[in-house]
């Protein structure tokens, strides 16, 4: 009994394939935490003020192009 134990132990102790998925899992629920941490924490309200201000001045630019061209 022992001997198919000490077997089986070298046997999952040589197998790496779950080895990378475990990596890839802790790397992948890494990033969503901070992805979570950071949008609670005021980086969707910069992001939001950013997109605004960039609509705004594609808006004024067009506006400024218009009048320019007498449309």
């Amino acid at each position: 009994m022992m001997q198919y134990i000490n077997k089986l132990i070298a046997k999952l102790k040589k197998s790496e394939k779950g080895q990378g998925m475990v990596e890839y899992a802790l790397i992948i629920a890494f990033v969503a935490a901070i992805a979570i941490f950071a949008l609670n924490n005021g980086l969707k309200e910069s992001v939001k003020n950013a997109f605004q201000n960039a609509s705004s001045m594609v808006d004024s630019a067009t506006a400024e192009s218009k009048k320019a061209t007498g449309n």
